[in-house]
């Protein structure tokens, strides 16, 4: 299983970094090839899913994401996601806690990925890349409009 964790601070309060990280549709805008919908609707709430469907055409899979844990951050305390990731081709979990913090706020993204197919001399490989993407996908999300 490929593990990563990102980190980021943000000037933005735990509350609108939380809003941001857990507006599932956004995270499509920012992943090639790649929309998500949220079969359940709005708003993300425990028991929540989500669907990443990355592809061209009958190249094209669906990663089903459930909401299994959602304790929004308020009153001084941190916020945590925690996601099933339920698919045939992907597989495993993501954690999202947001922290708040003097100055904004810190966000930490902790995967557990496997792949099918990707055999487990793969992981390293798969890690690095998706640090690199979701890395892409936390900076997008947390970034002022004026950031872009």
């Amino acid at each position: 299983m490929a593990v990563f964790r990102i980190e980021r601070f943000s000037p933005l309060p735990a509350a609108e970094a939380w809003r941001r990280v857990t507006d599932w549709e956004r995270h499509g805008a920012q992943v090639p090839l790649t929309v998500i919908s949220v079969p359940t609707g709005l708003p993300s709430r425990l028991g929540t899913v989500f669907v990443a469907r990355t592809g061209l055409g009958p190249l094209a899979f669906d990663d089903p994401m459930e909401v299994v844990r959602w304790t929004p951050p308020a009153g001084g305390r941190a916020g945590v996601c925690r996601l099933e990731k339920r698919g045939s081709v992907v597989l495993g979990r993501a954690s999202i806690d947001v922290l708040p913090t003097g100055s904004g706020s810190h966000v930490v993204w902790v995967e557990e990925l496997r792949v099918r197919l990707v055999p487990r001399w793969g992981d390293p490989l798969l890690a690095s890349a998706g640090r690199r993407m979701f890395g892409g996908v936390l900076d997008a999300l947390l970034a002022s409009p004026g950031d872009r």
